[in-house]
């Protein structure tokens, strides 16, 4: 196993273990994902920035003010450092980047998609000793402070501006059509926001063929953790089939088959089929 694939895998066990552990670390989970992207501009002794970035968060959060107490105390002062100050926000062209999606990135450029920059907010308040939470709304990632039920939310991808109920209900509507429900409020779990994260990975890889690289990846953390969707174990064998790797590809379409055979055995023959078609490739 050369240098880079053994340093591949022990940060991927690092991930499997965190995302497993009893209160998973969200920072350190989303820095052990952005490090899949390759190194970041960092001393050779933290090549992929990850000690960096623990540290800048440590920073950024020593210059809160000292003594904020009420929920929406919290959430102006985060807005004043983070928006204001430090100047975290995020714009349409945001979507079209990679680095949008990664933490190390967002540190550094100050800029990234809602999530992201609701990653960088929660980690903030969370080491000033804020009751922050993260906030899943459809379509669009918010943090909340204080208590669920005051619904005390700010969006970072606007810099931080106060989100009232009825800015939260039109948030939904317009992204779902529908309206806004008491369970798309309750906070949101390291776990499902990481998900989350590498959901929109995968999107943005998705609509670049050329980058499949990403799209396994993203699909393999995806994997990594205790609760994921079947399904991609599937979407990755048709991955390793586009990427080439046919024999691969079949061997786990023929495995995912056997997973759906005794619930529905029609699938389960139609990627059986699949499978043939990829080991066919090869003549």
């Amino acid at each position: 196993m050369s240098a880079q694939d053994s340093g591949t895998a022990e940060r991927r066990r690092r991930f499997a273990d965190e995302a497993r552990a009893e209160r998973p670390d969200l920072a350190l989970l989303c820095l052990l994902l952005g490090a899949e992207a390759g190194p970041a501009p960092a001393p050779a002794a933290d090549p992929y920035g990850i000690d960096a970035a623990q540290i800048e968060l440590d920073r950024l959060a020593g210059l809160l003010p000292y003594g904020a107490r009420g929920a929406r105390e919290w959430a102006s002062a985060l807005a004043e450092l983070l928006g204001g100050r430090c100047g975290f926000a995020g714009s349409s062209t945001d979507y079209q980047r990679l680095d949008s999606s990664l933490l190390q990135q967002v540190l550094r450029r100050r800029r990234g998609l809602p999530i992201l920059l609701s990653v960088v907010w929660i980690e903030v308040a969370r080491r000033a000793g804020a009751p922050v939470y993260g906030v899943a709304l459809p379509g669009h990632f918010v943090v909340g402070f204080g208590d669920p039920a005051e619904r005390v939310l700010a969006d970072p991808f606007a810099g931080g501006a106060p989100l009232s109920g009825e800015d939260a209900e039109l948030m939904v509507v317009s992204a779902t059509g529908a309206p806004l429900e008491r369970s798309m409020t309750v906070p949101a779990r390291p776990l499902e926001t990481v998900l989350r994260i590498l959901n929109n990975i995968r999107a943005w890889a998705s609509a670049r063929p050329e980058r499949t690289d990403v799209a396994l990846w993203a699909l393999e953390l995806s994997l990594l953790l205790p609760s994921h969707p079947a399904r991609l174990r599937y979407e990755r064998a048709q991955l390793l089939v586009q990427r080439g790797e046919f024999l691969r590809g079949a061997a786990e379409m023929e495995e995912y088959a056997e997973v759906v055979d005794g619930i529905e055995p029609t699938a389960a023959e139609a990627i059986r089929h699949r499978a043939r078609a990829a080991r066919a490739l090869l003549n």
